[in-house]
């Protein structure tokens, strides 16, 4: 997915600071005011004021969808919808199915699909794993290597173990880190966009 000049990826760029992820997608849809800006919310509507943790986690993996390009092979390969999965434990589903709800990216629908195994993320655009993973990590690193699949997740060190995005808290706002090497290695490429509202970029594993 390449956005051009003046579209979602690019608005929100003003005097060399990212001011927002993404701006609103309809009149309906609130923004969530985050540390460095807005993050659309998706099903996320006024007579919920107070969104949880994983309701700003689960906007962030609907927005990393619109601000990461796939390699154009994986890409044909996955036609017919965008599918964001999720390893393990569930806590985000609620989240996740509202605010996936009836949204398109680059045109095609997006499912959320909860899977069992590692093996089974063929068909990913993004993988969420939960924190229940924490002790296969390693194996689930390495039975992902070379498969261009976003890895993200909120469990402690998980960058700096080899996956790609994790969520952090920064005060009590959730922010996310990048490692750039770990995406670089499967093929994605991360807009400057994104990065930039990143509170740590890293191009290893140390």
């Amino acid at each position: 997915m390449k956005y051009p000049r003046g579209s979602d990826s690019d608005h929100c760029v003003q005097h060399g600071q990212a001011t927002c992820l993404v701006p609103s997608l309809r009149p309906s849809l609130r923004a969530l005011g985050l540390a460095l800006g807005l993050l659309a919310i998706p099903g996320l509507h006024a007579q919920n004021p107070k969104p949880t943790d994983y309701d700003v986690k689960a906007a962030y993996l609907y927005n990393f969808g619109r601000f990461v390009e796939w390699p154009e092979n994986v890409a044909a390969t996955r036609s017919g919808s965008f599918t964001i999965c999720v390893l393990g434990q569930d806590p985000i589903r609620r989240s996740l199915d509202a605010t996936l709800a009836g949204e398109t990216i680059g045109g095609k629908t997006i499912v959320a699909k909860r899977i069992s195994s590692a093996e089974e993320s063929g068909i990913c655009q993004i993988l969420f794993l939960s924190r229940t993973d924490d002790s296969r990590l390693n194996k689930i690193i390495a039975d992902l290597d070379k498969m261009a699949v976003l890895t993200v997740s909120d469990m402690p060190q998980f960058v700096k173990r080899g996956g790609m995005i994790q969520f952090v808290l920064e005060g009590k706002k959730v922010r996310f880190e990048v490692n750039l090497t770990a995406t670089q290695h499967v093929g994605l490429t991360l807009s400057s966009e994104l990065l930039k509202v990143a509170t740590a970029v890293r191009r290893d594993r140390d």
